[in-house]
């Protein structure tokens, strides 16, 4: 039989290894440091910056009392030394200086970051641990004790690695993860590795301004959707296009606001009166991008291979139509 003595030991190492790396059921039951410490982190929405400076201090503090990990005495003095003067002393606070124009310091930053975190049109995918953001302006990577970060006009992009995953505790499909290496021209500014499902690939690129290149040619497993957009614009831009009234006025695409309106659905796969499809008389209000997103939505997730010949309503008037149907404006 085994003694209490190392029965206890043993206990508590797998606490402190599930404290210290949290798994889905401990993040559950509130056992982690965001969670037992939230009066005093704050909302992470309202000041992204300083729930971080606050979040990585008392994470520190609190893996420092697991014995044999740190020392208590020495993390709580450097804590308060990077409390001291506003969190001036702070690592996160000497990142973003760096990123600091010369008349401004690193609250100006702060700002910044702190007012494109809380747009809704952000990336963001990974576990608390090791999170990945990507903003207008900015690509953070959150870990445990610090942030990363980059400014997208600076940075190159490169693929560095793949691992293939047979099985996921979500899924009973193979997971590609991607391994990607932020490099700054700022000499200040270190280099470092964000991690991705595959899947998620082709919404991180949408949001970068830099392109991706892939040293390590990687052959990237993208989404099921991703690949039938990619299809159904190369589908879409051999049909008949559409020229607009010299007096009418296109607007932005009402899906995503971003785009100017650059599809119109005109029947073209049949006469007028046959098949299912249906004339549609909605006024160019939508992208090529969001048409395909609208389609890909309303298909059978099982049956994909029923994807390029099925008909969908109009998002606007419910009008079927078909891929032959959408028609770029020129």
């Amino acid at each position: 039989m085994e003694s209490p003595a190392v029965t206890f030991t043993l206990a508590y190492l797998v606490f402190a290894v599930c404290f210290v790396f949290p798994p889905d059921e401990v993040r559950s039951a509130g056992l982690t440091v965001q969670s037992l410490l939230a009066a005093w982190l704050g909302s992470e929405d309202a000041a992204f910056v300083q729930y971080h400076l606050r979040r990585s201090t008392g994470t520190l503090l609190a893996h420092s009392l697991l014995p044999l990990v740190l020392f208590p005495a020495v993390t709580s003095a450097l804590a308060y030394y990077w409390s001291r003067k506003g969190w001036n002393n702070h690592p996160l606070a000497r990142t973003l200086a760096v990123h600091a124009l010369p008349q401004s310091g690193w609250r100006a930053v702060a700002s910044s970051i702190n007012t494109e975190f809380r747009r809704i049109d952000k990336f963001a995918t990974g576990a608390p641990g090791a999170r990945v953001i990507v903003t207008d302006t900015w690509v953070i990577k959150v870990t445990t004790y610090c942030l990363h970060v980059a400014q997208q006009q600076d940075i190159h992009l490169t693929v560095t690695d793949s691992r293939q995953h047979e099985l996921t505790p979500d899924s009973n499909m193979p997971v590609q993860f991607l391994t990607i290496r932020v490099a700054s021209i700022n000499p200040y500014v270190k280099a470092f590795d964000i991690r991705l499902n595959s899947t998620e690939y082709g919404e991180l690129r949408e949001k970068l301004r830099a392109p991706i290149s892939n040293a390590a040619n990687v052959v990237i497993h993208q989404s099921l959707s991703d690949l039938f957009l990619e299809t159904f614009t190369s589908l879409v831009e051999i049909n008949q296009t559409y020229s607009v009234p010299s007096t009418q006025e296109l607007e932005p695409c009402i899906g995503c606001m971003q785009t100017i309106a650059n599809i119109k659905l005109i029947k073209n796969c049949q006469e007028p009166n046959e098949g299912e499809c249906q004339q549609c008389y909605c006024r160019p209000m939508w992208c090529l991008t969001c048409m395909g997103k609208w389609f890909a939505s309303r298909q059978d997730q099982q049956h994909p291979e029923t994807w390029l010949s099925s008909q969908v309503p109009c998002p606007t008037c419910r009008a079927k139509f078909c891929i032959l149907d959408v028609c770029i404006i020129r």
